[in-house]
C-alpha cells in the first residue's frame, strides 16, 4: 500500500519509449547513447541493454554508479571540475569515459592529471547560452583543437552539444526550425575540421528535436534523456502524447477545502521540485491530475481542469472543478503527472514503485 508520496514508474511506456528512439537512432544510422541522469535507476539502466551499451551521464557520482553496474562506455556530459581530477583518473582506469572541454585551462589539467589516454570532446554552445564555445567563435575553436593536437593523453573525439534551448519551443516547427540550425551550424564545424580529424563525431542531445524530428543528416550520435519517462513539458512542446508519459506522483490527500475547490495532498516542493508550467490555456502550474483506477500504482488519462497550483515543502495544493473535489475523501491517492520528470525522479530517488510491464 501507498502511504507516502511515491514516484510510480510504468514499465511498459517505458520500454516503448526506448524501443522507439532506439529504432529512430538505427533507421538513421546514429549512436544511441541515452542519458541516464533522467532516471538513475538500475532497473531502469536494464531496460537499455537491448538496444545500447553507451550511456551518458551528468556527474562522476552518476559515472561511478553505472559503471559500478556494468556499463562501460560513457560519456560525462558536464564540464569538467579539475578539483575532481584524482576521480576522474580513477573512473577513466575502470571505463572508457569521453570528456568535455572548452577551456585551455581544463585541457592542461587533464593532460597534466590523467595517466590514460582519453577521448574529448568539445563542447558547442548552439544557442541555450549554459555552456559551451559559441559555435561562431571559430577562432577560440581554433585554439581548443590546436591545443588538443599537443597533448599527451587527450584525443579530440568531435563536437558535442545540448541544444536546450528547444525546449523553449511551444510547437514542432519551432522545435524544426532550431534541429536544422543546430544541424547547420555543426556540419560546418565538422567540414571546418574534418579534413584533420576525418573520424570525428558530431553528438547532440536533446529530446525535442530527437523526438520529433526524423531526418538527422551529417549527425553521428544522439544523446536524449527525457524521452524514456516524457513529461508534461514535453507534451506542451509537442514531443510526445499524455499516453507517452511514463510517471507520475502518488500522493495522499489530506485536507479538502470544497468552498475553495482546493485539496491538499502530502506532496510539495521537496517531491516534485518547483518546475512549473505556464500553460497558455490552464496558466501556471506544477502539475496535472490523472484520472483515478482501482490500483494504486496506475492512472489514466490527464484529467481536465485539475491542477497542482501551489506547492511549499511539504504541502501541494490542487485546484479542480466541484465534482472532482467531491468525488475524493481523506486518505485517497491522487496521481499527478509532473512538470519535469528528470528532476522530480531524482527527488524521489528513495521513493519509486515500479509498475511492471
Amino acid at each position: 500500500m501507498i502511504v507516502h508520496p511515491t514516484f510510480l514508474i510504468n514499465e511498459a511506456r517505458c520500454r516503448e519509449n526506448i524501443r522507439a528512439m532506439a529504432l529512430k537512432a538505427r533507421k538513421n544510422g546514429l549512436c544511441f547513447r541515452p542519458h541516464f541522469k533522467t532516471h538513475q535507476s538500475i532497473e531502469v539502466a536494464s531496460w537499455f541493454r537491448e538496444e545500447s551499451s553507451a550511456i551518458t551521464v551528468s556527474s562522476l557520482r552518476m559515472a561511478e554508479f553505472f559503471i559500478n553496474a556494468g556499463w562501460k562506455d560513457l560519456t560525462l556530459a558536464f564540464p569538467v571540475n579539475i578539483r575532481a581530477l584524482d576521480t576522474i583518473q580513477r573512473l577513466t582506469r575502470a571505463a572508457e569515459i569521453r570528456l568535455l572541454v572548452e577551456s585551455n585551462e581544463v585541457i592542461d589539467a587533464l593532460d597534466n592529471g590523467l595517466a590514460k589516454e582519453t577521448k574529448v570532446f568539445v563542447k558547442i554552445d548552439l544557442g541555450y547560452g549554459r555552456t559551451g564555445i559559441p559555435a561562431n567563435n571559430v577562432e577560440a575553436i581554433d585554439r581548443i583543437i590546436q591545443r588538443l593536437g599537443h597533448c599527451k593523453t587527450l584525443n579530440f573525439a568531435g563536437f558535442l552539444s545540448h541544444a536546450g534551448h528547444s525546449y523553449d519551443a511551444r510547437s514542432r516547427e519551432q522545435v524544426a526550425a532550431i534541429h536544422k540550425a543546430s544541424i547547420a551550424t555543426l556540419t560546418k564545424l565538422k567540414d571546418r575540421y574534418s579534413q584533420d580529424y576525418p573520424e570525428l563525431i558530431l553528438s547532440i542531445g536533446d529530446t525535442p528535436t530527437c523526438s520529433i524530428m526524423d531526418d538527422f543528416p551529417g549527425i553521428d550520435e544522439i544523446r536524449p534523456g527525457n524521452f524514456v519517462f516524457f513529461d508534461l513539458m514535453q507534451v506542451l512542446i509537442g514531443s510526445c502524447q499524455p499516453e507517452q508519459i511514463a510517471v507520475a506522483m502518488a500522493c495522499p490527500v489530506v485536507a479538502i477545502h470544497p468552498s475553495r475547490n482546493e485539496v491538499i495532498i502530502h506532496g510539495g516542493g521537496v517531491h516534485f521540485s518547483k518546475e512549473v508550467l505556464d500553460d497558455p490555456i490552464h496558466g501556471r502550474h506544477y502539475g496535472q491530475v490523472a484520472e483515478a483506477t482501482t490500483q494504486d500504482a496506475a492512472w489514466g488519462a490527464p484529467i481536465a481542469g485539475a491542477y497542482l497550483k501551489k506547492l511549499s515543502q511539504e504541502h501541494g495544493t490542487i485546484v479542480a472543478n466541484p465534482a472532482f473535489i467531491d468525488s475524493l475523501k481523506i486518505g485517497d491517492l491522487v496521481k499527478i503527472l509532473p512538470i519535469h520528470s528528470c528532476m522530480t525522479a531524482n527527488l524521489m530517488r528513495d521513493a519509486t514503485l515500479i509498475v511492471p510491464a
